[in-house]
C-alpha cells in the first residue's frame, strides 16, 4: 500500500487540529481505519478527537480490556477496537464481526490492527502514528480504495 502523505504534528492542538479535519470529512458516509503505532503514540488520543468532532457526547476511552466500545450520539455511528489483547488467533474469532463495521455511514477505528494479520476489510484508510518525542508525533496516511484515496488526498490538502 502506498503512503498518501505524512505529517508532522507538534502538540495535542495540532492533532486535534488533524482529527477535526479528518472527522469533517468522514462524517457523511464514514470510514473503516486501522491505526497503527506503538503504545503511547496517540492511537486512543487521535480516535477520542475525531469522535468529539464528530459530536459524541459519551467519554470516549481505550477499549483494550472489551474489545469493542460503542458511541451513538454524534454524527454517525463510531465503534472503536482494539486487537491487541487478541493477537493474531484471537482476531479471526472476530473476523466477520470486522466486516460488518466496515459497512457505509458509520466510522470504525481499530487499534493495533497489525495483530489483523490482513484479514480486515480490503477498501480501508491506514494511520501510522510515530512517537518522535513527549509532543512530536508523525502521522503516515495510507488508503486502499478510491473513496478512501479522496478523503486521504483532501486532509493532505486541507491540513498542510
Amino acid at each position: 500500500m502506498e503512503k498518501i502523505f505524512s505529517t508532522t504534528v507538534h502538540n495535542l492542538e495540532e492533532t486535534e487540529h488533524l482529527a477535526q479535519i479528518f472527522a469533517e470529512l468522514v462524517k457523511n458516509k464514514g470510514a473503516f481505519v486501522c491505526l497503527y503505532g506503538d503504545i503511547g503514540a496517540g492511537k486512543t488520543a487521535f480516535s477520542r478527537l475525531c469522535a468529539k468532532h464528530l459530536h459524541v457526547k459519551e467519554k470516549v476511552t481505550s477499549p483494550s480490556f472489551v474489545i469493542i466500545n460503542e458511541y451513538h450520539s454524534g454524527d454517525l455511528p463510531v465503534y472503536h477496537f482494539d486487537l491487541y489483547r487478541l493477537e493474531k488467533e484471537g482476531v479471526k474469532t472476530i473476523t466477520d464481526e470486522l466486516t460488518e463495521y466496515s459497512k457505509e455511514g458509520m466510522l470504525t477505528l481499530v487499534e493495533w490492527a497489525e495483530f489483523s494479520d490482513m484479514e480486515l476489510p480490503f477498501d480501508r484508510i491506514e494511520i501510522k502514528i510515530n512517537y518522535i518525542d513527549d509532543t512530536v508525533r508523525t502521522f503516515d496516511f495510507y488508503a486502499l480504495g478510491d473513496y478512501n484515496k479522496k478523503i486521504v488526498e483532501d486532509l493532505k490538502q486541507q491540513c498542510c
